[in-house]
């Protein structure tokens, strides 16, 4: 089972997610996992872990930077881990929706969006709507992902954890959604991730960008 470490702010974790979808429908398993950006790069938690995304007010508005998406950031997860509840079918229509929702549709990260990812994912919308109140359990349920990705020492998404625990951060420029392409870019990135070569970074000079589709 390979891990994919997410935050729904971001559009190189929705490629990744897209071609994580694609790879499923050919049998590779995937597990969807959380990860804060907002967190992940708060200025106090340049050492220590001292701020904590999940012990914030849902309605807090942010500030600067990253911070600026805390309160669409927060309730995605909120409203993404009420629907995960309904089994992992569910948890990945969701994730998908929520995502074509934000970036084909540009849509912001707030209510609507949340409701309409919830119809086009067949959730039982009464019964995510009953789990939403569970909000002491979603936070706790959330701290716990955030905290495996601390552990693991997530820090940008998409995040691929692989079975035997090797683990990549991998900006996708193009999207796909065809299973042949995303297995020839799957097998691209295991392989670098695997070669003896032990490349740690890959970083294109700024006047020389990736070819985009």
């Amino acid at each position: 089972m390979t891990d994919l470490f997410f935050d729904f702010l971001c559009p190189y974790a929705w490629r990744g997610v897209e071609l994580a979808a694609a790879l499923r429908e050919q049998g590779e398993p995937f597990r969807l996992r959380f990860f804060s950006l907002v967190e992940g790069n708060h200025p106090d938690n340049a050492g220590n872990l001292t701020w904590k995304l999940t012990d914030q007010p849902t309605d807090a508005a942010g500030g600067e930077g990253y911070l600026k998406h805390q309160r669409p950031s927060y309730g995605a997860f909120l409203a993404a881990q009420a629907a995960y509840r309904q089994g992992e079918e569910k948890a990945w229509a969701f994730t998908l929706a929520l995502y074509r929702a934000h970036f084909e549709q540009k849509k912001e990260l707030d209510q609507p969006a949340f409701a309409q990812a919830a119809q086009e994912a067949a959730l039982d919308l009464k019964q995510w709507e009953q789990d939403r109140q569970d909000e002491a359990g979603l936070r706790a349920a959330l701290r716990r992902e955030f905290d495996d990705a601390r552990e693991i020492g997530v820090f940008g998404t998409p995040t691929f954890v692989l079975p035997g625990g090797e683990a990549a951060y991998y900006r996708f420029e193009n999207l796909t959604r065809d299973p042949d392409q995303a297995r020839q870019f799957w097998t691209l990135f295991t392989q670098v991730i695997h070669s003896d070569a032990g490349i740690g970074t890959i970083k294109r000079a700024r006047n020389r960008p990736p070819h985009k589709k």
